[in-house]
């Protein structure tokens, strides 16, 4: 007990890590060697499953999940700077209804949009087709869940260019309406470049709600894929396959968001 009292700040603190990774090692030992690994293979890992699932999986289902993920975000993209500039107009209804849309749809689950376009959309238009089928319904669907949270990022990144850029521009003649578009928005979407990709990750994992508005064999993407080859094969390989399609393209953009945000902190030291 003396000496652990005679052990500096850092000292402690190193002994704690190193009880820490001790427990965190003997922890996943413990998963490792009471994990009936082969029953485990056997459920989620069936070779001959795997095999079947190509070239299906990729030229279909990533194929259509990559399609629906950047048609929702140009879509949402295109919405969100509408919204973001309604948002700082000096026109008090304009402020309000952007205000109203941004809270209405960050509030509402992502499957219920999916729904009401899918269902009420029909119902309430009789007749009205959605541009594109399938495609456009889930343009439109991920589009207004994405642009509720990227108008607020665009707003923030507006925001965040020093005032002075536009007083300057004004004074040089511009109107406000070119100040905007040609000095103040290009560098307010380098400040948000980050966040706006770390949401086009989240698209391409809620376009698994695809499978809510009835889709084609040749138009499922990879969640509906997988859970379609799980449920005919009695078995859950397809299920994990999907998963990692997932990641083939989450992870590198995952990393992208990294490098992208110790750039802009770099640039802005």
């Amino acid at each position: 007990m003396a000496a652990l009292t005679r052990l500096t700040k850092r000292q402690k603190r190193s002994a704690a890590r190193g009880v820490q990774n001790v427990l965190f090692v003997a922890t996943v030992a413990a998963l490792a060697v009471g994990a009936d690994w082969g029953r485990l293979a056997s459920q989620f890992a069936k070779p001959e499953l795997i095999s079947r699932l190509f070239p299906d999986i990729i030229t279909v289902a990533l194929r259509n999940t990559v399609a629906y993920t950047l048609s929702g975000f140009s879509t949402g993209l295109a919405l969100a700077l509408v919204i973001a500039l309604m948002r700082l107009s000096s026109v008090t209804p304009y402020r309000w209804a952007a205000g109203l849309y941004i809270e209405l749809f960050r509030g509402l689950p992502a499957l219920l949009i999916f729904i009401f376009v899918g269902v009420a959309v029909p119902l309430a238009f009789p007749g009205t087709q959605i541009a594109g089928g399938t495609y456009g319904k889930v343009a439109l669907a991920l589009g207004l869940v994405s642009a509720a949270y990227m108008a607020e990022t665009i707003r923030a990144g507006i925001q965040a260019v020093p005032k002075g850029q536009l007083e300057a521009a004004r004074s040089l003649g511009f109107s406000h309406g070119r100040a905007m578009v040609s000095i103040i928005i290009p560098q307010a979407f380098r400040i948000v470049i980050p966040p706006l990709t770390n949401e086009l990750v989240l698209l391409f994992k809620d376009s698994s709600l695809v499978l809510f508005l009835g889709v084609t064999l040749r138009e499922r993407e990879l969640t509906k894929f997988g859970r379609d080859a799980a449920s005919e094969a009695a078995n859950s390989t397809p299920i994990l396959v999907a998963g990692l399609c997932y990641l083939l393209v989450t992870v590198p953009l995952g990393y992208l968001v990294r490098r992208l945000e110790a750039r802009t902190v770099k640039e802005r030291v």
